[in-house]
């Protein structure tokens, strides 16, 4: 295959030139090309007036290399391809390893190791996602929580109930794999070369429940409803987890994939003196806007948006106390929903359908938070400081998990024009309050102003109009599991493998996912040391 670069399409143009402007580049006519495959798609938004597309196309033709060096094209090259390779198991194992959750990490730790043939054991605390989905239905309508299903706990994780993104500053050749697995497994075949890949939260169920079969297949299994309440360790070796309080599951491998909201399991981790150690995340609140008034700031015209999709941004400032903000997880033609997860607390976040034809976009607006911050030195001190902040949230909008909101016109104390007003996606529902009476002050400062300058980048983002909805307090976990980098063992019991978001590695779905694999390698090559 030959890979060609920097093939540009705008505005109007019609896919089918591809081909033809990939020819011109290698002096071939276009019948001449046998195959090929959009490797790569991104899309240049730095001039209004001048918007496209940048494709890299990989083409076989007959004589490639005849081919590649008649071109003389410094955006012409051989086509190469990262592929996984799985480890080798020398030794199959009778001791089937335990993987504790099933979001990303989990998921792919247990298909990695289902398929070579080692027949793992899941334990998920919540629900299958068809039980799931009614959970979280009963919580936005109707404003009853599930502790143990919900936004967070459940069949394929947090990141289930998103974006779906698969965006990753990662650079590592598991990252391929774990695209390929999503599309085997019903992803759209585009989040192998699109440049911000999601998704979708409609099509991510079903992905999910398609890898679950999978690994059942193969000999795994999946219990739902099963949360891990204690840690069976002898000198130094785990030996099994308890579930329920009650069940002992014996295995000298466990894979602890939690998520980022596994309070009372970081708990039992604490007391079971396994190391950990706090870790800095990040707190705001989730803004909301118009998307044919960002699909305008971003693109020039908001018709454009049928052509290139719904806009999208990513925007960051150093506010004057030295606290970093900026944007995350930002949901074009999305909804802000509630992220709670334990009773009495709100927390809220953001998701998208496929499609993201959603009449708003969202994003979290996100202030550093250090440890310094948590007035503690105890390992779980940042986990104490979301859930303070949950609470006054909670109490804030009068329970019910409705969520404190405030305009940005009233947050930032100007006068606004009131047509401008943004109608919330948020269900059950969001009362106004004065969000510096639910977050630190040093964080509303920072996000005062962050909004004007963010203002300046994208014409409205500051308009007085737009919501914000907080607290936005699980953009990662507030704890770190310790391992060795090595081995990746907790330093603290040989056998216990700390692994994803949860546990202070990963942050977001694919880097989970990769850590997820390195974890099963990990158990592959100490089963073959024990044998």
């Amino acid at each position: 295959m030959i890979r060609v670069k920097n093939i540009k399409l705008r505005y109007g143009e019609k896919k089918e030139t591809l081909i033809e402007k990939a020819c011109r580049k290698l002096r071939i006519k276009p019948e001449s090309v046998l195959e090929y495959s959009i490797f790569k798609q991104s899309l240049d938004v730095r001039k209004k007036e001048d918007i496209f597309y940048i494709y890299t196309l990989d083409l076989s033709v007959k004589n490639e290399d005849s081919v590649i060096k008649h071109s003389k094209s410094a955006d012409v090259q051989k086509a190469e391809y990262v592929r996984y390779e799985y480890q080798v198991l020398k030794n199959n194992s009778k001791d089937r390893p335990i993987v504790v959750g099933f979001g990303p990490a989990g998921m792919f730790a247990a298909l990695v190791l289902a398929r070579l043939g080692l027949k793992p054991v899941v334990l998920e605390r919540g629900k299958n996602a068809d039980e799931r989905i009614k959970d979280i239905s009963s919580l936005m309508e109707n404003g009853i929580l599930n502790p143990q299903s919900n936004i967070q706990f459940g069949e394929g994780g947090a990141g289930t109930f998103s974006d779906g993104k698969l965006t990753t500053r990662i650079k590592n050749p598991r990252c391929r794999f774990v695209m390929e697995e999503m599309v085997k497994h019903g992803a759209p075949e585009e989040i192998m070369y699109v440049h911000n890949p999601h998704i979708g939260t409609d099509r991510l169920v079903d992905v999910v429940k398609n890898i679950r079969k999978e690994i059942i297949s193969l000999g795994g299994e999946v219990h739902f409803e099963s949360t891990v309440t204690g840690f069976e360790i002898k000198n130094g070796q785990i030996e099994g987890v308890r579930v329920n309080g009650q069940n002992l599951l014996k295995s000298s491998n466990v894979i602890l994939a939690l998520g980022h909201s596994a309070r009372d399991t970081f708990e039992v981790i604490y007391n079971s003196k396994i190391k950990m150690e706090q870790k800095p995340f990040a707190v705001g609140a989730r803004i909301e806007h118009s998307q044919e008034m960002i699909n305008k700031a971003q693109y020039g015209e908001s018709k454009k948006a049928e052509f290139f999709g719904p806009a999208e941004y990513k925007l960051t400032y150093t506010a004057s106390n030295g606290r970093g903000v900026y944007t995350f997880c930002m949901c074009p033609g999305g909804y802000v929903v509630p992220a709670a997860s334990e009773e009495n607390m709100t927390a809220v976040n953001g998701m998208s359908y496929y499609a993201r034809n959603g009449k708003n976009s969202n994003s979290a607006l996100l202030v550093q938070i250090n440890t310094d911050d948590f007035n503690t030195e105890h390992p779980l001190g940042g986990m104490y400081f979301q859930r303070e902040i949950e609470k006054k949230a909670f109490n804030a909008a009068g329970g019910g998990y409705k969520a404190p909101a405030q305009r940005v016109g009233d947050f930032l104390g100007v006068e606004y024009d009131k047509t401008t007003d943004v109608e919330t996606t948020y269900k059950p529902s969001v009362v106004n309050c004065d969000l510096c009476e639910v977050l630190p002050g040093y964080v509303t400062d920072a996000m005062k102003e962050a909004i004007l300058a963010m203002g300046r980048k994208i014409k409205g983002f500051d308009c007085g109009g737009a919501l914000l909805i907080a607290p936005e307090s699980r953009s990662s976990s507030p704890v770190r599991i310790l391992r060795d980098l090595k081995t990746g063992e907790s330093i603290s019991v040989n056998g216990l493998f700390p692994s994803g978001e949860g546990a202070g590695y990963a942050g977001g779905i694919m880097s989970a996912a990769v850590d997820g694999i390195f974890s099963a390698e990990k158990v592959i090559e100490r089963i073959n040391k024990e044998n």
